[in-house]
């Protein structure tokens, strides 16, 4: 009688325990972030943007003599954009094919495909070099602009130094433009070396 009676308590105090005590803990591991879905739509966005108009620039290019191309600007051409201008057909078609490649890399990071993934991460090194060459670039154009200005139209000095002024603040302005671009693109290919990153893509 005493062992039943031991026993009938037993179960009375496993019954009495509250219930939704030992709960289980589901974690969804490699859930969906925002950050990749909106980054993901964004480029989708851009890359076909750039797509479409560096296919039409590709085949104005292409329709256009080599000597012509040279002589589209009047001005003196430096080192960078002189030879810009003379494989002004190939660099026209090299921007064409980053445009397709980020393109197709934004669809596949929306797909949570790996080899997206890490393609994005190199198309987004690749465009801090373009945007840095781009920088180098607008400089070289601004100097020529600022020079060939100067050459054919005496100024007085009161607009002289207004001029220079506003070319400064220009010149600075796609310094912080191109340099926070920069940032901004490391810090997104950064990102998607993250764990929890890598983790939607496994």
């Amino acid at each position: 009688m005493r062992g039943h009676d031991r026993a009938v308590g037993q179960v009375g105090s496993l019954s009495a325990k509250p219930k939704g005590i030992n709960l289980t803990q589901t974690f969804n591991v490699g859930a969906r972030s925002l950050f990749v879905t909106v980054t993901a739509w964004v480029f989708i966005v851009l890359g076909l943007l750039a797509s479409v108009s560096a296919l039409v620039q590709n085949a104005t290019a292409s329709s256009l003599p080599s000597q012509v191309a040279l002589t589209i600007t009047p001005l003196p051409h430096p080192l960078l954009t002189g030879w810009l201008l003379a494989y002004l057909p190939w660099v026209v078609g090299a921007g064409l094919l980053v445009s397709v490649a980020t393109l197709a890399a934004a669809i596949g990071l929306l797909l949570r495909l790996e080899w997206a993934r890490r393609t994005f991460i190199v198309l987004m090194v690749v465009a801090i070099g373009i945007n840095l060459g781009g920088l180098w670039l607008q400089q070289e154009l601004m100097l020529s602009l600022v020079d060939a200005t100067l050459q054919q139209a005496a100024m007085p000095p009161v607009l002289a130094g207004v001029f220079g002024g506003f070319v400064a603040a220009t010149r600075s302005m796609a310094v912080l433009v191109t340099l926070g671009a920069c940032v901004m693109l490391g810090w997104i290919a950064w990102r998607l070396t993250l764990p929890p990153i890598r983790q939607e893509f496994a």
